[in-house]
């Protein structure tokens, strides 16, 4: 998902995503994190809940842009590149999850991880699968038949939800089809039971996002510049536009969620609707402080994250696995450097100083390759 260098507030928005995303995943101590920086336990929403939706709204502006260099080529070329790229994050996904591939036992030293019990789904995969389903139908469909089938998943989910399950996590639909498909042993248990917040049907709701994410971006680009300033019409009118439909987005949000709770961990179509229009308003800020107030030194942090996300993004995952593979004393390294540093700032505080230190950890590793010019694309 290379940047275009051309729409900074874009970029600085999948930064922001990725900066974000990377402190909420790794507090120095889950028993100590902000209520802010941890997601909902079930129905409601917290600042956290917005990341991953906001990382495919991304998803969305980048294709916009991508589109516009596949018009001259070949179906069959289009295709493959699609398909490759959702085969590969889905792939790249997979195997996060396995790593490290190997674990320790006192009987038998190491072993490896079976992938019996390894999970199927996961971030990347939601990722992957909402990317290829959103990039085909956008490829193949008329704007109103993509916006069309869109919305219809959205009212459809709801009635799959109702007709054939509840919406409490160990009675949903979405859960009974995963158990049905893969078995307990491929899906997420960090809520205690077999329970997948990515799993395959609330993935239809997701490509909303990702939708979503490609019509702003292709509204942006339509209200722009043939230089690549962000103009959005002569006047305010365009930012207008594009913050009013966000503020209408969360709105009826908040009517649906009456009867169709927000609800991150089932990605309710009424989350869809809130978690695109806050990305419609914050968008909207990002562009009027970029673009028409033309403050942009401090921009270059969050475009560093938003030149290599994906890469950026495994590199923390990766990276705090491998931390805590390191012994220190009775203690893994992540763990000794919270009770010994951090936490010296105080529970909660030091658990989120850990995690600002390891986000700009990733970022000097960021800023080094685009200091050197290394945009990994897949």
């Amino acid at each position: 998902m290379s940047p275009s260098p051309r729409f900074l507030a874009l970029d600085v928005f999948r930064g922001m995503t990725i900066c974000f995303m990377i402190i909420v995943n790794t507090s120095g101590n889950g028993d100590t994190t902000f209520a802010p920086l941890m997601h909902a336990s079930w129905h409601g929403f917290t600042p956290t809940d917005l990341v991953f939706p906001s990382f495919l709204f991304a998803v969305g502006n980048a294709m916009s842009f991508v589109m516009l260099k596949w018009a001259g080529l070949p179906q069959s070329t289009v295709l493959w590149k699609i398909l490759k790229r959702t085969a590969l994050i889905f792939l790249l996904g997979y195997l996060l999850y396995w790593f490290p591939f190997v674990h320790h036992t006192e009987e038998n030293g190491w072993e490896l991880n079976p992938i019996s019990h390894t999970r199927i789904l996961g971030v990347l995969q939601r990722i992957a699968l909402c990317y290829g389903i959103a990039s085909l139908m956008i490829y193949y469909l008329k704007p109103k038949w993509v916006m069309a089938i869109t919305l219809l998943i959205l009212v459809a989910y709801k009635f799959i939800l109702d007709g054939y399950g509840d919406l409490t996590m160990v009675g949903n639909a979405g859960q009974k089809l995963d158990i049905w498909l893969m078995g307990e042993n491929h899906l997420y248990h960090g809520e205690g039971i077999a329970f997948d917040p990515e799993g395959w049907l609330s993935t239809l709701p997701a490509i909303g996002n990702v939708v979503f994410g490609y019509f702003a971006g292709r509204y942006i680009q339509q209200k722009s510049r043939t230089d690549g300033k962000i103009v959005l019409g002569k006047t305010y009118e365009g930012l207008t536009h594009l913050l009013l439909a966000g503020v209408v987005l969360i709105f009826l949000a908040y009517c649906w969620n009456m009867s169709f709770p927000v609800n991150k961990k089932l990605w309710t179509s009424s989350f869809v609707l809130l978690t695109v229009g806050l990305d419609l308003v914050i968008l909207s800020t990002v562009i009027y402080v970029v673009d028409f107030l033309h403050k942009t030194k401090w921009t270059y942090f969050f475009q560093v994250f938003g030149k290599n996300p994906l890469f950026i993004y495994l590199l923390s995952e990766v990276g705090i696995t491998l931390l805590w593979m390191i012994p220190v004393g009775d203690m893994q390294l992540p763990g000794w450097l919270y009770q010994h540093v951090f936490s010296l700032a105080g529970a909660y505080t030091g658990a989120f100083l850990y995690a600002v230190c390891w986000m700009l950890t990733c970022w000097v590793v960021g800023w080094w390759m685009d200091r050197k010019k290394i945009y990994v694309r897949v």
